[in-house]
């Protein structure tokens, strides 16, 4: 008789950590207009969807990732004030200072750089790119959490400018834009790694 009163209390339990596993492993999500990093997102989107293009790409290139460091700065500011947690805090702080310069060099390459060449098929690509980032944002699950939010759209917003960098590299003429374009592509590859890694090790939450 008492061996069957430990079984069953030996069930009772693992069904109940079973129970709270489950619950622990339950995906929250937070609707997308709720979402505070989300709403950046849409905000920058909005304004490079607005952008009158020149078909110049290493004009157009600048101006497009001038928004779009922006709202990854927007993006890092709101980690900095809500965000709890210390890495990504210092990974938000160096995106804030490494994409706040290239922004003035960007500036200032497009005040000595007036539009000459006529390449439509960059801004094709272009336009297409900003498509499937807003497809991909849309996609994504959020919950609200400031830090796990930051980190997973962030992961889709790097993506989309090492993809508009790329581009530069292919339609660019102008050596230093496309030296930048290289800087972006391998600043932007190491955080993506450094923010899966975050999500992996917090189990994605």
């Amino acid at each position: 008789m008492k061996n069957t009163l430990k079984i069953l209390s030996l069930l009772g339990l693992l069904i109940f950590a079973q129970a709270c596993s489950k619950d622990d492993d339950k995906i929250t999500i937070q609707e997308h207009d709720k979402n505070q990093m989300m709403t950046i997102m849409h905000q920058m989107m909005d304004k490079m969807n607005a952008m009158q293009m020149t078909k110049d790409p290493d004009n157009d290139f600048a101006m497009m990732m001038m928004m779009h460091h922006q709202g990854a700065i927007d993006m890092a500011n709101a980690e900095l004030k809500d965000g709890k947690d210390v890495t990504l805090k210092e990974i938000a702080q160096m995106m804030i200072t490494a994409q706040t310069q290239e922004i003035a060099q960007l500036d200032a390459f497009l005040q000595g750089h007036p539009p000459h060449l006529n390449v439509p098929e960059f801004d094709a690509k272009m336009m297409m790119g900003m498509e499937k980032m807003g497809r991909n944002a849309d996609l994504q699950i959020i919950n609200g959490n400031t830090d796990h939010d930051f980190a997973m759209l962030m992961i889709g917003h790097h993506q989309s400018a090492i993809e508009m960098a790329q581009m530069e590299l292919d339609y660019g003429t102008h050596e230093e834009m496309k030296t930048m374009a290289s800087k972006i592509i391998e600043d932007q590859q190491k955080e993506i790694k450094d923010l899966q890694e975050w999500l992996l090790a917090n189990n994605n939450k």
